[in-house]
């Protein structure tokens, strides 16, 4: 998400210089490669580029062919096979030992549904969307649709009409009926072979950081670096405050019993408690536990959370322990604050990601 915002912001004044601009989209990977479809990075036609599409292996032929693109202002897919024994034709042993398909579009600031301005919409709050992209590698060597529709809630937003109308029905129904977690590609040959990549774009996450004492700003900072969304709430005034928290969306003050009720959540929010003050955190448990959140820290050892959990069970309130993550945390040899913050937020990831956060070396395929 955070290179969506990157790219949006470059876009945005590219627009207003009117420097012309390409978009170079992942849109397929068979086999193992750095970046997964979904990836992308905007070139503009003097060379700046945002975003990327490799670990910096593609990026110098995918400018040039996005140079071309603005030139011709046509779209076109590039072909990366990084299992051929000779990857120095790309300028550098790539490794990689995986086909990568781009998608390079020309972006028209004239046209108010081109790719970045359905990211917009997509981005502008916290729903998700699903994002449709159409292109061919069987006839690669011709324009390609590209990026054209997006469906947010019950609203269709892009070009439609640009696509065959039974095609269309066939991808509503796929979008319908699978798993919003994931990517899908699929492949229709009854329509000229042409795939058609479903990308899910879910809203950032956002981290409710209970707690604004001096170990919790090494967590707040690498949030930010991270593209998370972050609120820190307390009840002491002199500590949840900007010059502390310059990253935080929102800051929220007040005893146990009135923060919750002035937040906002949604299921990709993880809320961590790390105000080392138990009855505080004990009320704060008990007004979280009605909003059903996919992630609920608590710092600390294992026997405060079973005292938390014990008080809010005597009082006759049901603890879905399932989604309370305590101690908090990757084990990883965690050691001062910011080593326990990379900890918290890498379990964050994980959790929202729905993953083991085990090591990649262990997984057998492509890591993605």
């Amino acid at each position: 998400m955070k290179e969506f915002q990157a790219i949006i912001q470059a876009y945005v004044q590219y627009k207003i210089t009117g420097k012309k601009t390409a978009l170079a989209t992942v849109v397929q990977v068979d086999g193992s490669a750095y970046r997964r479809p979904g990836a992308r990075m905007l070139v503009s036609e003097d060379g700046e580029l945002t975003g990327a599409i490799s670990g910096g292996c593609l990026e110098g032929d995918a400018l040039r062919k996005a140079q071309t693109v603005i030139f011709q202002q046509k779209s076109m897919l590039v072909t990366y096979d990084t299992t051929d024994d000779d990857d120095q034709k790309f300028g550098i042993g790539l490794g990689c030992n995986g086909i990568i398909h781009v998608l390079i579009e020309p972006v028209d600031y004239q046209n108010t549904i081109n790719p970045i301005e359905l990211l917009k919409i997509a981005t502008q709050d916290r729903v998700l969307c699903r994002l449709v992209t159409v292109f061919s590698v069987k006839y690669s060597k011709q324009e390609q649709v590209g990026t054209k529709v997006l469906l947010k809630e019950n609203q269709v937003f892009g070009d439609k009409e640009s696509l065959d109308n039974s095609l269309w029905k066939q991808v509503q129904n796929e979008i319908e009926e699978a798993d919003s977690n994931h990517h899908i590609i699929l492949k229709y040959e009854a329509f000229d072979d042409v795939q058609v990549f479903i990308e899910s774009i879910k809203p950032v996450i956002k981290v409710l950081l209970f707690g604004a004492g001096n170990d919790t700003i090494p967590l707040a900072k690498i949030a930010e670096v991270l593209g998370l969304e972050v609120i820190v709430i307390d009840g002491r005034k002199n500590l949840a405050t900007a010059q502390r928290f310059p990253a935080a969306i929102q800051l929220v003050t007040g005893s146990g019993d009135q923060v919750v009720k002035q937040l906002n959540t949604d299921a990709h929010t993880a809320a961590l408690l790390m105000t080392h003050n138990f009855d505080y955190e004990a009320q704060v448990l008990e007004d979280l536990l009605p909003l059903e959140l996919p992630y609920v820290g608590i710092l600390g050892p294992k026997k405060k959370s079973e005292k938390l959990i014990e008080r809010l069970e005597k009082k006759g309130l049901a603890v879905n322990q399932a989604a309370i993550y305590s101690p908090m945390g990757l084990d990883i040899g965690a050691e001062g604050s910011e080593e326990i913050a990379l900890s918290i937020l890498a379990e964050v990831k994980a959790v929202l990601a729905k993953k083991q956060g085990t090591f990649l070396r262990n997984k057998t395929g492509p890591i993605h």
